[in-house]
């Protein structure tokens, strides 16, 4: 028997993960079975074994792929790199219309697995913790937040700005903000499209946020 290299168990690995991509954006993450795998793949029920002992495994290392693959942390830290020479809220302004951008790029991509993935996590928190082990790193909104809290924080405590929230409202704002906006699209645009839908894009939602977030900073009146 030919000796199994890495390269190839890399490989066949890859080869599963694409497909589980695939019809993750066909179907609902929670719907998708190992069945559907195997009869996407063509490998038999015993050799997808060979590589994964469940979905979940499976769905973790295709979680891990999407955020090498799909990352907002550079723009982030571009960003922010130049912070020091704008104003705070243009500063605010630049990240929400990359925000927009990308997540207008990926709204019937990682954007709704990640969505359905958050879905999963109230009905089946147990798996989703499993699916997140294996993906291990941090994904976008985790670095996104992160980034932009350390920002926040260093004008608040310098006294650069008087904001009409305190960090914890603040930051706990945003996050709710951006997880409503993602929703709302992803709802309008993959499920249920309406006379409302052409409202709920990424672009159009992002600007009052933008400017909401300037106004509890004392930026903007």
């Amino acid at each position: 028997m030919p000796k199994v290299t890495e390269e190839y168990i890399i490989n066949k690995k890859k080869m599963i993960t694409d497909a589980a991509y695939e019809l993750c954006l066909e179907k609902t993450v929670s719907t998708v079975t190992m069945q559907d795998i195997i009869n996407r793949t063509g490998l038999s029920q015993g050799g997808i074994y060979r590589f994964y002992r469940d979905i979940d495994e499976i769905f973790g290392d295709m979680l891990a792929d999407m955020r090498k693959k799909v990352t907002i942390k550079e723009q982030v830290d571009e960003i922010l790199g130049q912070a020091d020479e704008l104003p705070t809220a243009e500063v605010t302004y630049r990240i929400c219309d990359m925000l927009a951008e990308h997540m207008e790029a990926e709204l019937m991509g990682i954007q709704k697995i990640d969505f359905e993935m958050s879905i999963l996590a109230m009905n089946a928190p147990e798996r989703v913790d499993k699916i997140l082990t294996k993906a291990q790193g941090m994904g976008n909104k985790e670095y996104l937040m992160r980034r932009t809290s350390e920002f926040y924080k260093q004008k608040l405590d310098s006294g650069e700005l008087h904001a009409k929230v305190n960090e914890i409202e603040l930051l706990t704002f945003i996050s709710s903000a951006y997880t409503g906006i993602q929703s709302c699209c992803i709802v309008y645009n993959c499920y249920n499209k309406s006379p409302f839908t052409p409202a709920y894009q990424p672009r159009i939602q992002f600007k009052p946020l933008a400017k909401t977030i300037n106004y509890l900073l004392g930026e903007e009146e």
